[in-house]
């Protein structure tokens, strides 16, 4: 593979540090010590001016070319958080934090960015101004748009960003991209379903929230095979039901539902509260009971913009000879709040074959590491190339 030479003789190190986070995971906004660590590595590298506590626990270090004349500022964006999941690798490197554990490869990608950020910063080989963003709370604390409402595209005037993440299942080190469109729109629903609770032994002289619960939770899955158009993305999912009584014998006064919607349009997501909101308010009297809908618009859609996609792709093909069309995700993510603040586009490197992310038994494929880096340092030294 056509990597930079630079990256295979710093794997090592750059292996060394991703571990060494993974040992250590920090979940959402409390990535202290992760952050420390970049920080005092940015520095350690030369960069040109290293920020700190931008959207809390946020890192941006900023590194100018050999000229700076074109006065282009492209940002690179890592995520740094980790899941609050119980590893079960047996790595000799596993996390060391109970209940925490790095199941998405955030770990991977700060230490690729840091390797791209070293390499950057030794040889300076563009004409503009680079900012390395390493961000916190990807996995639902929303750090990409916080670290935006602290002012980060203005206060280094970055106008296009980039940004990655591995992908298992896909060959290492390849890539793949897609315009348009990417992740979905992460939406969280809280439903309580009220009514009057009793002896289970006398069902009449109660209202029981967990049949119109159940009548509830079939009628939500017409949302997507009934209102929806089937060519359209549509996922609702209710993900948990808890009733306020655990007892055999007594029927209970409420129950709370949660969930997720995912949609990758706007309409489909005005579609998806509405028809919630319809039927909530349609069983709950029905059935002699009251249902209220909490709909919570989490993170947009992540959409990518052509221009940036294309040449995300080139800078790939640049690297691995290659990069195939990826495959729209319902999952989500929060780079879609830079994407909608600046021009940018966001990649899949593969990780090979391994557990799939959000599991206690994935870990992040180290051989992955010198095309990530490549990449990145690609992005920056041909969108600004002397």
């Amino acid at each position: 593979m056509p990597v930079k030479n630079r990256f295979a003789e710093l794997h090592d190190e750059i292996t060394a540090w991703r571990r060494d986070i993974h040992e250590h995971p920090e979940i959402l906004f409390e990535t202290h010590r992760t952050s420390a660590l970049v920080a005092e590595k940015l520095k350690d590298f030369g960069c040109d001016e290293v920020v700190t506590g931008l959207g809390r626990t946020g890192v941006v270090g900023i590194i100018k070319g050999q000229k700076a004349d074109s006065g282009k500022v492209v940002g690179l964006r890592a995520d740094m958080d980790a899941l609050p999941i119980h590893e079960q690798t047996g790595l000799d490197y596993a996390s060391k934090t109970a209940g925490a554990m790095h199941a998405c490869g955030h770990d991977g990608h700060t230490a690729m960015l840091l390797g791209a950020a070293r390499y950057l910063a030794e040889t300076r080989n563009f004409n503009g101004t680079v900012a390395v963003i390493f961000q916190p709370a990807e996995e639902g604390g929303g750090g990409g748009k916080v670290m935006c409402d602290d002012g980060l595209m203005e206060r280094f005037g970055i106008q296009e960003v980039y940004g990655m993440h591995n992908w298992p299942g896909m060959p290492q080190g390849q890539f793949a991209i897609r315009p348009g469109a990417f992740f979905a729109a992460t939406d969280k629903i809280e439903i309580l379903v009220e009514g009057k609770g009793g002896h289970a032994a006398k069902p009449h002289e109660t209202v029981d929230p967990s049949v119109m619960a159940a009548h509830l939770l079939t009628a939500v899955q017409t949302i997507a095979s009934r209102n929806a158009d089937p060519t359209e993305q549509l996922v609702v999912s209710v993900t948990s039901m808890e009733t306020s009584s655990h007892t055999f014998n007594v029927i209970p006064s409420s129950v709370k539902m949660i969930g997720t919607v995912r949609t990758l349009s706007p309409e489909m997501r005005d579609l998806a509260e509405a028809r919630l909101q319809a039927l909530c308010e349609s069983f709950g009297p029905a059935f002699g009971g009251k249902i209220t809908l909490n709909y919570e618009r989490n993170y947009p859609v992540m959409v990518n913009h052509p221009d940036q996609t294309e040449f995300a792709a080139e800078v790939a093909r640049s690297v691995s000879g290659q990069c195939e069309d990826a495959p729209l995700v319902m999952g989500g993510e929060d780079f879609a709040f830079m994407l909608e603040e600046r021009p940018g586009a966001y990649i899949l490197v593969g990780n090979g074959d391994t557990a799939a992310v959000h599991h206690p038994e994935y870990n992040f494929n180290d051989e992955a590491i010198p095309a990530g880096c490549s990449w990145w340092a690609g992005v920056a030294e041909q969108r600004m190339p002397l």
